[in-house]
Protein backbone atom coordinates (compact mmCIF):
# COMPACT_ATOMS: atom_id res chain seq x y z
CA UNK A 1 0.00 0.00 0.00
CA UNK A 2 1.37 3.44 -0.88
CA UNK A 3 2.42 5.60 2.01
CA UNK A 4 0.40 8.70 2.84
CA UNK A 5 2.23 12.07 2.83
CA UNK A 6 3.51 13.29 6.19
CA UNK A 7 1.11 15.56 8.06
CA UNK A 8 2.00 18.88 9.57
CA UNK A 9 1.04 22.44 8.83
CA UNK A 10 1.54 21.97 5.08
CA UNK A 11 -1.63 23.26 3.42
CA UNK A 12 -0.85 21.25 0.29
CA UNK A 13 -1.01 18.03 2.33
CA UNK A 14 -4.42 19.03 3.69
CA UNK A 15 -5.60 19.64 0.14
CA UNK A 16 -4.42 16.18 -0.90
CA UNK A 17 -6.32 14.56 1.97
CA UNK A 18 -9.43 16.54 1.07
CA UNK A 19 -9.23 15.67 -2.63
CA UNK A 20 -8.77 11.97 -1.83
CA UNK A 21 -11.78 12.03 0.45
CA UNK A 22 -13.93 13.63 -2.24
CA UNK A 23 -12.71 11.09 -4.76
CA UNK A 24 -13.57 8.33 -2.30
CA UNK A 25 -17.11 9.69 -1.97
CA UNK A 26 -17.71 8.80 -5.63
CA UNK A 27 -16.14 5.34 -5.39
CA UNK A 28 -18.74 2.74 -6.48
CA UNK A 29 -16.93 0.11 -4.42
CA UNK A 30 -17.21 2.04 -1.15
CA UNK A 31 -18.90 -0.12 1.51
CA UNK A 32 -22.03 1.40 3.02
CA UNK A 33 -20.56 1.72 6.50
CA UNK A 34 -17.73 3.84 5.08
CA UNK A 35 -20.11 5.77 2.82
CA UNK A 36 -22.12 6.72 5.89
CA UNK A 37 -19.00 8.14 7.52
CA UNK A 38 -17.87 9.89 4.33
CA UNK A 39 -21.20 11.67 3.93
CA UNK A 40 -20.93 12.95 7.48
CA UNK A 41 -17.56 14.60 6.82
CA UNK A 42 -17.79 18.42 6.55
CA UNK A 43 -15.56 18.52 3.46
CA UNK A 44 -17.81 16.22 1.43
CA UNK A 45 -20.46 17.81 -0.78
CA UNK A 46 -23.40 16.02 -2.43
CA UNK A 47 -21.77 16.58 -5.82
CA UNK A 48 -18.82 14.47 -4.69
CA UNK A 49 -21.10 11.42 -4.70
CA UNK A 50 -21.30 11.52 -8.51
CA UNK A 51 -20.75 8.25 -10.38
CA UNK A 52 -21.80 6.93 -13.79
CA UNK A 53 -23.35 3.70 -12.48
CA UNK A 54 -25.23 3.16 -9.25
CA UNK A 55 -25.84 -0.08 -7.40
CA UNK A 56 -29.32 -0.50 -5.97
CA UNK A 57 -27.78 -0.81 -2.53
CA UNK A 58 -26.01 2.56 -2.69
CA UNK A 59 -28.92 4.35 -4.35
CA UNK A 60 -31.46 3.11 -1.82
CA UNK A 61 -29.15 3.98 1.06
CA UNK A 62 -28.88 7.59 -0.10
CA UNK A 63 -32.55 7.79 -1.06
CA UNK A 64 -33.36 7.17 2.60
CA UNK A 65 -30.84 9.73 3.88
CA UNK A 66 -32.39 12.28 6.28
CA UNK A 67 -30.62 15.22 4.61
CA UNK A 68 -32.87 16.47 1.80
CA UNK A 69 -29.84 17.96 0.03
CA UNK A 70 -28.48 14.46 -0.50
CA UNK A 71 -31.81 13.29 -1.90
CA UNK A 72 -32.06 16.38 -4.13
CA UNK A 73 -28.66 15.56 -5.56
CA UNK A 74 -29.80 12.00 -6.16
CA UNK A 75 -32.88 13.27 -8.00
CA UNK A 76 -30.77 15.38 -10.40
CA UNK A 77 -27.66 13.30 -10.96
CA UNK A 78 -27.28 11.57 -14.31
CA UNK A 79 -25.91 8.16 -13.36
CA UNK A 80 -28.91 6.32 -11.83
CA UNK A 81 -31.21 4.32 -14.09
CA UNK A 82 -34.72 5.77 -14.58
CA UNK A 83 -36.20 2.96 -12.48
CA UNK A 84 -33.87 3.90 -9.63
CA UNK A 85 -34.69 7.61 -9.79
CA UNK A 86 -38.40 6.76 -9.84
CA UNK A 87 -38.08 5.44 -6.29
CA UNK A 88 -37.96 9.07 -5.16
CA UNK A 89 -41.47 9.96 -6.35
CA UNK A 90 -42.89 9.36 -2.86
CA UNK A 91 -40.23 11.45 -1.15
CA UNK A 92 -41.77 13.50 1.69
CA UNK A 93 -39.90 16.62 0.53
CA UNK A 94 -41.67 18.48 -2.26
CA UNK A 95 -38.34 20.02 -3.29
CA UNK A 96 -36.89 16.56 -3.91
CA UNK A 97 -39.82 15.60 -6.14
CA UNK A 98 -39.54 18.88 -8.03
CA UNK A 99 -35.85 18.21 -8.63
CA UNK A 100 -36.79 14.74 -9.83
CA UNK A 101 -39.22 16.20 -12.36
CA UNK A 102 -36.72 18.83 -13.44
CA UNK A 103 -34.47 15.94 -14.34
CA UNK A 104 -30.74 15.28 -14.51
CA UNK A 105 -28.39 18.07 -15.48
CA UNK A 106 -27.09 16.09 -18.46
CA UNK A 107 -29.35 16.77 -21.46
CA UNK A 108 -29.41 13.16 -22.63
CA UNK A 109 -30.22 11.43 -19.36
CA UNK A 110 -33.36 9.29 -19.80
CA UNK A 111 -36.70 10.39 -18.40
CA UNK A 112 -38.68 8.59 -15.70
CA UNK A 113 -40.78 5.55 -16.61
CA UNK A 114 -44.32 6.36 -17.77
CA UNK A 115 -45.85 4.74 -14.68
CA UNK A 116 -43.99 7.25 -12.47
CA UNK A 117 -45.52 10.24 -14.28
CA UNK A 118 -48.98 8.66 -14.00
CA UNK A 119 -48.52 8.25 -10.27
CA UNK A 120 -47.21 11.80 -9.87
CA UNK A 121 -50.29 13.10 -11.67
CA UNK A 122 -52.25 11.86 -8.63
CA UNK A 123 -49.84 13.37 -6.09
CA UNK A 124 -51.81 15.23 -3.39
CA UNK A 125 -49.34 18.14 -3.53
CA UNK A 126 -50.60 20.82 -5.90
CA UNK A 127 -47.10 22.18 -6.52
CA UNK A 128 -45.98 18.77 -7.77
CA UNK A 129 -48.96 18.53 -10.13
CA UNK A 130 -48.38 22.07 -11.39
CA UNK A 131 -44.72 21.42 -12.10
CA UNK A 132 -45.61 18.16 -13.83
CA UNK A 133 -48.14 19.94 -16.04
CA UNK A 134 -45.50 22.45 -17.09
CA UNK A 135 -43.42 19.65 -18.65
CA UNK A 136 -45.71 18.28 -21.37
CA UNK A 137 -42.67 17.17 -23.35
CA UNK A 138 -42.02 14.50 -20.70
CA UNK A 139 -45.53 13.16 -20.26
CA UNK A 140 -47.40 10.24 -21.79
CA UNK A 141 -50.43 11.61 -23.71
CA UNK A 142 -52.95 10.54 -21.06
CA UNK A 143 -51.16 12.20 -18.12
CA UNK A 144 -51.62 15.84 -19.12
CA UNK A 145 -55.28 15.14 -19.89
CA UNK A 146 -55.68 13.62 -16.44
CA UNK A 147 -54.13 16.70 -14.84
CA UNK A 148 -56.44 19.05 -16.69
CA UNK A 149 -59.48 17.00 -15.71
CA UNK A 150 -58.72 17.79 -12.08
CA UNK A 151 -60.20 21.23 -12.75
CA UNK A 152 -57.46 23.09 -10.93
CA UNK A 153 -57.52 26.67 -12.29
CA UNK A 154 -53.79 27.07 -11.65
CA UNK A 155 -52.83 24.16 -13.88
CA UNK A 156 -51.68 25.05 -17.41
CA UNK A 157 -54.46 24.57 -19.95
CA UNK A 158 -57.23 24.84 -17.37
CA UNK A 159 -59.82 27.58 -17.72
CA UNK A 160 -60.09 30.10 -20.53
CA UNK A 161 -57.14 31.54 -22.35
CA UNK A 162 -56.45 35.26 -22.25
CA UNK A 163 -55.87 36.91 -25.60
CA UNK A 164 -52.50 38.55 -26.07
CA UNK A 165 -52.64 42.33 -25.96
CA UNK A 166 -52.51 44.14 -29.29
CA UNK A 167 -49.10 45.51 -30.31
CA UNK A 168 -48.72 48.86 -32.03
CA UNK A 169 -46.10 47.79 -34.58
CA UNK A 170 -46.01 51.17 -36.30
CA UNK A 171 -45.06 52.78 -33.00
CA UNK A 172 -42.35 50.17 -32.32
CA UNK A 173 -40.91 50.33 -35.83
CA UNK A 174 -40.63 54.13 -35.71
CA UNK A 175 -39.39 54.30 -32.11
CA UNK A 176 -36.13 55.98 -31.16
CA UNK A 177 -35.40 52.90 -29.02
CA UNK A 178 -33.36 50.22 -30.77
CA UNK A 179 -35.01 47.65 -28.49
CA UNK A 180 -38.44 48.64 -29.76
CA UNK A 181 -37.30 48.47 -33.37
CA UNK A 182 -35.74 45.03 -32.77
CA UNK A 183 -39.06 43.82 -31.37
CA UNK A 184 -40.86 45.16 -34.44
CA UNK A 185 -38.31 43.63 -36.83
CA UNK A 186 -38.87 40.16 -35.46
CA UNK A 187 -42.65 40.38 -35.06
CA UNK A 188 -44.51 38.21 -37.61
CA UNK A 189 -47.21 40.86 -38.03
CA UNK A 190 -44.86 43.67 -39.07
CA UNK A 191 -46.41 45.55 -42.04
CA UNK A 192 -44.44 45.06 -45.25
CA UNK A 193 -43.95 48.82 -45.63
CA UNK A 194 -41.46 48.76 -42.75
CA UNK A 195 -39.17 46.09 -44.24
CA UNK A 196 -37.13 48.49 -46.35
CA UNK A 197 -36.79 51.05 -43.56
CA UNK A 198 -35.61 48.54 -40.95
CA UNK A 199 -33.30 46.85 -43.47
CA UNK A 200 -31.30 50.11 -43.45
CA UNK A 201 -31.54 50.60 -39.68
CA UNK A 202 -28.27 51.82 -38.09
CA UNK A 203 -28.55 49.21 -35.32
CA UNK A 204 -27.04 45.85 -36.47
CA UNK A 205 -29.30 43.88 -34.12
CA UNK A 206 -32.38 45.40 -35.73
CA UNK A 207 -31.10 44.30 -39.15
CA UNK A 208 -30.24 40.85 -37.80
CA UNK A 209 -33.73 40.32 -36.34
CA UNK A 210 -35.29 41.51 -39.58
CA UNK A 211 -33.14 39.11 -41.62
CA UNK A 212 -34.50 36.14 -39.66
CA UNK A 213 -38.20 36.89 -40.04
CA UNK A 214 -40.46 34.48 -41.94
CA UNK A 215 -41.66 35.25 -45.44
CA UNK A 216 -38.41 36.60 -46.87
CA UNK A 217 -36.77 35.01 -49.87
CA UNK A 218 -33.09 34.07 -49.75
CA UNK A 219 -32.10 37.05 -51.93
CA UNK A 220 -34.11 39.36 -49.65
CA UNK A 221 -32.32 37.98 -46.56
CA UNK A 222 -28.94 38.31 -48.27
CA UNK A 223 -29.65 41.94 -49.13
CA UNK A 224 -29.95 42.87 -45.43
CA UNK A 225 -26.50 43.81 -44.16
CA UNK A 226 -25.78 41.71 -41.06
CA UNK A 227 -22.98 39.49 -39.85
CA UNK A 228 -23.28 36.42 -37.64
CA UNK A 229 -20.14 34.91 -36.12
CA UNK A 230 -19.78 31.62 -34.28
CA UNK A 231 -19.49 33.56 -31.03
CA UNK A 232 -22.78 35.40 -31.50
CA UNK A 233 -25.66 34.17 -29.38
CA UNK A 234 -28.84 34.67 -31.38
CA UNK A 235 -32.36 33.62 -30.45
CA UNK A 236 -33.86 30.40 -31.72
CA UNK A 237 -36.74 31.13 -34.06
CA UNK A 238 -40.11 29.69 -33.13
CA UNK A 239 -41.34 29.66 -36.72
CA UNK A 240 -38.35 27.56 -37.76
CA UNK A 241 -38.65 25.22 -34.76
CA UNK A 242 -42.27 24.56 -35.81
CA UNK A 243 -41.56 24.28 -39.54
CA UNK A 244 -41.94 21.12 -41.56
CA UNK A 245 -41.86 19.97 -45.17
CA UNK A 246 -40.50 22.36 -47.78
CA UNK A 247 -40.28 25.28 -45.35
CA UNK A 248 -38.02 23.30 -43.02
CA UNK A 249 -35.89 22.16 -45.92
CA UNK A 250 -35.44 25.77 -47.08
CA UNK A 251 -34.31 26.70 -43.56
CA UNK A 252 -31.85 23.79 -43.50
CA UNK A 253 -30.37 24.94 -46.81
CA UNK A 254 -30.52 28.68 -46.06
CA UNK A 255 -27.37 30.77 -46.31
CA UNK A 256 -28.41 32.47 -43.08
CA UNK A 257 -26.80 30.72 -40.06
CA UNK A 258 -29.62 31.93 -37.80
CA UNK A 259 -32.15 29.87 -39.74
CA UNK A 260 -29.86 26.83 -39.86
CA UNK A 261 -29.20 27.00 -36.11
CA UNK A 262 -32.91 26.96 -35.37
CA UNK A 263 -33.46 24.21 -37.95
CA UNK A 264 -30.87 22.11 -36.13
CA UNK A 265 -33.18 22.04 -33.10
CA UNK A 266 -36.26 21.08 -35.13
CA UNK A 267 -37.50 17.63 -34.12
CA UNK A 268 -38.87 16.92 -37.61
CA UNK A 269 -35.50 16.75 -39.36
CA UNK A 270 -35.08 13.86 -41.77
CA UNK A 271 -31.91 11.73 -41.80
CA UNK A 272 -30.80 13.53 -44.97
CA UNK A 273 -31.26 16.93 -43.33
CA UNK A 274 -29.38 15.78 -40.22
CA UNK A 275 -26.52 14.67 -42.45
CA UNK A 276 -26.49 18.03 -44.22
CA UNK A 277 -26.47 20.05 -40.99
CA UNK A 278 -23.85 17.72 -39.52
CA UNK A 279 -21.44 18.97 -42.17
CA UNK A 280 -22.36 22.64 -41.66
CA UNK A 281 -19.41 25.05 -41.49
CA UNK A 282 -21.07 26.93 -38.60
CA UNK A 283 -20.07 25.28 -35.32
CA UNK A 284 -23.20 26.33 -33.36
CA UNK A 285 -25.31 24.50 -35.97
CA UNK A 286 -23.43 21.26 -35.33
CA UNK A 287 -23.56 21.77 -31.55
CA UNK A 288 -27.32 22.43 -31.54
CA UNK A 289 -27.84 19.43 -33.80
CA UNK A 290 -25.96 17.12 -31.43
CA UNK A 291 -27.79 18.54 -28.44
CA UNK A 292 -31.19 17.75 -29.96
CA UNK A 293 -30.91 14.61 -32.08
CA UNK A 294 -30.08 11.08 -30.99
CA UNK A 295 -29.50 9.94 -34.57
CA UNK A 296 -26.32 11.88 -35.27
CA UNK A 297 -23.13 9.84 -35.84
CA UNK A 298 -20.88 9.18 -32.85
CA UNK A 299 -17.93 10.73 -34.70
CA UNK A 300 -19.84 14.02 -35.03
CA UNK A 301 -20.62 14.01 -31.31
CA UNK A 302 -16.97 13.41 -30.43
CA UNK A 303 -15.70 16.04 -32.87
CA UNK A 304 -18.23 18.55 -31.53
CA UNK A 305 -17.23 17.78 -27.94
CA UNK A 306 -13.56 18.26 -28.77
CA UNK A 307 -14.21 21.58 -30.50
CA UNK A 308 -16.73 22.97 -27.99
CA UNK A 309 -15.73 25.69 -25.56
CA UNK A 310 -19.15 26.00 -23.87
CA UNK A 311 -19.61 25.02 -20.23
CA UNK A 312 -22.24 22.44 -21.22
CA UNK A 313 -19.84 20.47 -23.45
CA UNK A 314 -19.73 17.52 -21.04
CA UNK A 315 -23.44 16.93 -21.72
CA UNK A 316 -22.31 15.52 -25.07
CA UNK A 317 -20.53 12.68 -23.26
CA UNK A 318 -23.97 11.36 -22.27
CA UNK A 319 -25.18 11.36 -25.88
CA UNK A 320 -26.89 8.08 -26.88
CA UNK A 321 -24.67 7.83 -29.95
CA UNK A 322 -21.69 7.22 -27.66
CA UNK A 323 -23.37 4.51 -25.59
CA UNK A 324 -22.38 1.67 -27.90
CA UNK A 325 -19.79 3.44 -30.02
CA UNK A 326 -16.29 2.12 -30.59
CA UNK A 327 -14.06 4.86 -29.19
CA UNK A 328 -10.83 2.88 -29.14
CA UNK A 329 -9.59 4.56 -32.31
CA UNK A 330 -9.11 7.79 -30.37
CA UNK A 331 -6.43 6.19 -28.19
CA UNK A 332 -3.74 7.31 -30.65
CA UNK A 333 -5.04 10.84 -31.15
CA UNK A 334 -2.57 13.70 -30.58
CA UNK A 335 -5.34 15.45 -28.61
CA UNK A 336 -5.38 14.37 -24.96
CA UNK A 337 -9.11 15.13 -24.77
CA UNK A 338 -9.72 12.52 -27.46
CA UNK A 339 -7.50 9.93 -25.80
CA UNK A 340 -9.26 10.49 -22.48
CA UNK A 341 -12.77 9.69 -23.76
CA UNK A 342 -11.71 6.16 -24.71
CA UNK A 343 -12.49 5.24 -21.09
CA UNK A 344 -16.21 5.83 -21.85
CA UNK A 345 -16.15 2.83 -24.19
CA UNK A 346 -17.20 0.01 -21.90
CA UNK A 347 -15.96 -2.54 -24.43
CA UNK A 348 -12.45 -1.11 -24.63
CA UNK A 349 -10.06 -3.85 -23.49
CA UNK A 350 -8.37 -3.65 -20.11
CA UNK A 351 -4.99 -3.63 -21.86
CA UNK A 352 -5.85 -0.39 -23.62
CA UNK A 353 -7.09 1.22 -20.41
CA UNK A 354 -3.86 0.14 -18.74
CA UNK A 355 -1.87 1.74 -21.56
CA UNK A 356 -3.79 5.00 -21.24
CA UNK A 357 -3.14 4.99 -17.49
CA UNK A 358 0.53 5.50 -18.40
CA UNK A 359 -0.22 8.37 -20.84
CA UNK A 360 2.29 11.20 -20.84
CA UNK A 361 -0.51 13.68 -20.13
CA UNK A 362 -1.67 13.59 -16.52
CA UNK A 363 -5.18 14.64 -17.59
CA UNK A 364 -5.59 11.35 -19.48
CA UNK A 365 -4.29 9.42 -16.49
CA UNK A 366 -6.85 11.20 -14.29
CA UNK A 367 -9.69 10.16 -16.59
CA UNK A 368 -8.80 6.47 -16.40
CA UNK A 369 -7.53 6.36 -12.80
CA UNK A 370 -10.92 5.43 -11.39
CA UNK A 371 -11.75 2.77 -13.98
CA UNK A 372 -12.45 -0.71 -12.66
CA UNK A 373 -10.64 -2.32 -15.62
CA UNK A 374 -7.33 -1.31 -14.08
CA UNK A 375 -5.60 -3.87 -11.94
CA UNK A 376 -5.52 -3.21 -8.20
CA UNK A 377 -1.76 -2.79 -8.51
CA UNK A 378 -2.07 -0.07 -11.14
CA UNK A 379 -4.85 1.67 -9.18
CA UNK A 380 -2.50 1.83 -6.18
CA UNK A 381 0.30 3.28 -8.32
CA UNK A 382 -2.01 6.03 -9.56
CA UNK A 383 -3.18 6.66 -6.01
CA UNK A 384 0.44 7.23 -5.01
CA UNK A 385 0.91 9.75 -7.85
CA UNK A 386 0.16 13.28 -6.70
CA UNK A 387 -1.48 14.30 -9.98
CA UNK A 388 -3.89 11.34 -10.09
CA UNK A 389 -4.43 10.51 -6.43
CA UNK A 390 -7.88 12.12 -6.20
CA UNK A 391 -9.21 10.33 -9.29
CA UNK A 392 -7.68 7.03 -8.19
CA UNK A 393 -9.48 7.34 -4.85
CA UNK A 394 -12.66 6.57 -6.79
CA UNK A 395 -11.32 3.28 -8.13
CA UNK A 396 -13.38 0.35 -6.77
CA UNK A 397 -10.29 -1.87 -6.87
CA UNK A 398 -8.67 -0.03 -3.97
CA UNK A 399 -8.48 -2.21 -0.86
CA UNK A 400 -10.99 -1.37 1.85
CA UNK A 401 -8.27 -0.76 4.41
CA UNK A 402 -6.86 2.00 2.18
CA UNK A 403 -10.34 3.50 1.90
CA UNK A 404 -10.49 3.56 5.68
CA UNK A 405 -7.06 5.19 5.79
CA UNK A 406 -8.19 7.94 3.40
CA UNK A 407 -11.11 8.68 5.67
CA UNK A 408 -8.93 8.63 8.79
CA UNK A 409 -6.34 10.98 7.28
CA UNK A 410 -9.05 13.42 6.22
CA UNK A 411 -10.60 13.36 9.68
CA UNK A 412 -7.34 14.42 11.40
CA UNK A 413 -6.94 18.10 10.54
Amino acid sequence: MPSMPDRGVNLRVDEIHRSRLRGLAGNPGLPLDLLRRVIGHPDVRPLDLTRRRWSDETFDFLAAHPDARIRQFLARTSGPAPEQRARLIDDPSTSVVIELLDGPYARWAPTLPDWAYRKLARDPRRLVRMFLAERPDLLPPDVLDALRQLGDPLLPGAGSETAAPAVDLDRLASSASAGDRRAAAGHPGLPARWIGTLAADPDPDVRLHLSMRPGLTEPERAAIACTVTEDDRIPLLGWVLDAGGDLLDRCVRSAHPGLRRSAARNKRLTPAQIELLGADDDFPVRLLLCEQHAGVPAALVVDTYLEAQVITRTDLLWHPALAGADLTGYADSPDWNARAIVVLDRRAPAELIERLSHDEDSAVRKWVAGDERLTPERALELFAERQTTSAASANPNLPVDLMEQILAEAAVR
